[in-house]
């Protein structure tokens, strides 16, 4: 059995790596004394596995990860032993255990949500999101093992839209296409004439699945 678990992190925190934040999900299920799962082997470890890493400088309000149990045990149970555990900006929301062979979140993933606050020349960008939805391609270069390739990201980009003094984005997220948001944020900044990619600030308000339903209830 294994336990689908929502959690956020917040604030400062979100400076911190992806394996620094496994680590310190580590520590803590160790603390709480829950009957997780180890790894076999000479130096063995707690197994777990996240949705999607998030990226350095983000915050996540609806994380998702998956949590390998050795025996039963109820989820207000976990909630409470992992959030005694947690540092006070990473907090469990909710947990529902599920069986072994349950589908991965991961192999789930289709998009997620994401909130973007631009620190400068936000009226200029905020305005220039209708003509950018409008063209039919948004060609961008992207990292890849083989180095830079080009994508086109406008199919990528499922919704875009002004609400009040910042964008909601629905990006795709998916094995076969995957739109970062720092990406997009770099077309956008070009689209609307900017001769440097705008700063942000940028939380991911959720994670969904390729019916857009929420990935944790999945």
């Amino acid at each position: 059995m294994k336990m689908i678990v929502m959690f956020s992190l917040k604030d400062r925190l979100k400076h911190i790596g992806h394996l620094d934040l496994m680590r310190a999900m580590q520590r803590a299920l160790r603390r709480s004394g829950l009957p997780v799962c180890y790894s076999q082997g000479f130096n063995p470890h707690i197994l777990l596995s996240f949705a999607a890493p998030l990226s350095v400088g983000m915050e996540g309000e609806r994380e998702v990860m998956e949590v390998p149990l050795s025996e039963d045990v109820a989820p207000d149970t976990f909630i409470a032993r992992l959030n005694d555990a947690l540092p006070p900006l990473v907090r469990c929301l909710s947990a529902r255990q599920v069986a072994d062979d349950h589908p991965a979140a991961m192999a789930q993933l289709g998009a997620a949500q994401f909130e973007i606050t631009p620190l400068e020349s936000a009226d200029m960008l905020l305005a220039a999101v209708p003509g950018f939805l409008a063209q039919e391609s948004i060609p961008a270069m992207r990292k890849s093992k083989k180095g830079m390739v080009p994508v086109d990201l406008r199919p990528l980009i499922y919704n875009l839209r002004v609400k009040d003094d910042h964008l909601e984005a629905l990006l795709a997220l998916h094995p076969s296409g995957t739109c970062k948001p720092d990406l997009m944020m770099q077309a956008l900044s070009g689209f609307a004439g900017l001769p440097t990619p705008a700063p942000y600030d940028i939380r991911r308000t959720a994670l969904l699945t390729e019916r857009f339903s929420p990935l944790e209830e999945a």
